[in-house]
């Protein structure tokens, strides 16, 4: 109940051009908008100018008397910003799909619950990695994040050769496994 309270003051708010408002949602929001718009072949300022006209068009709907939002802000925001965007893919020629609003409202639940469950995971295995220590870590981070090779890492370690390397490195990774599925398995 003081979540739906909250929503409704900050779409006052936006209707009454309050700055605190405005301000709340972009820190609320725009960061699931820069994943969902960077994961999808878009930059990060493709996905501030989506964002920015999904704001528009909100703000524009909050000032009719007739407006009432049926669900969350952030979902009602995904939704305009994801038509936004595959408008925009598919004006560059890089999604062929038509779009079909029925099938669209349809998927932005699905896709909000998985984007939901992709951060709280993305999150955990923050942790985990932050938890692993080092020199795992930086191991994992120069494979995995740097995409070094085995040679190469081998030196920046000291390890004898590019087989120890590869061993070493899958200790890590199941050492980095077992820490992510025991937070993982917490959170369920």
């Amino acid at each position: 109940m003081k979540a739906e309270l909250n929503e409704q003051a900050l779409l006052k708010g936006l209707a009454q051009n309050d700055s605190k408002a405005v301000e709340t949602l972009y820190k609320s929001h725009f960061t699931m908008i820069q994943h969902f718009v960077e994961n999808n072949n878009g930059s990060f300022d493709d996905a501030r100018d989506v964002f920015q006209e999904a704001m528009i068009a909100l703000y524009e709907k909050v000032q009719l008397d007739s407006f009432v939002l049926t669900c969350q802000i952030k979902t009602y925001l995904f939704s305009i910003c994801k038509h936004l965007w595959l408008k925009r893919l598919h004006q560059m020629g890089k999604y062929s799909s038509p779009l079909n609003a029925h099938e669209e409202s349809i998927s932005v639940e699905t896709d909000m619950g998985m984007f939901e469950k992709k951060e709280a995971a993305f999150a955990i295995m923050n942790r985990a990695l932050n938890s692993l220590g080092e020199p795992c870590k930086s191991l994992l981070e120069g494979y995995y994040i740097n995409k070094k090779g085995m040679q190469e890492l081998a030196n920046q370690f000291g390890y004898t050769n590019a087989d120890n390397t590869k061993n070493q490195k899958y200790k890590c990774l199941m050492r980095l496994k077992k820490l992510f599925f025991a937070q993982y398995n917490i959170g369920d």
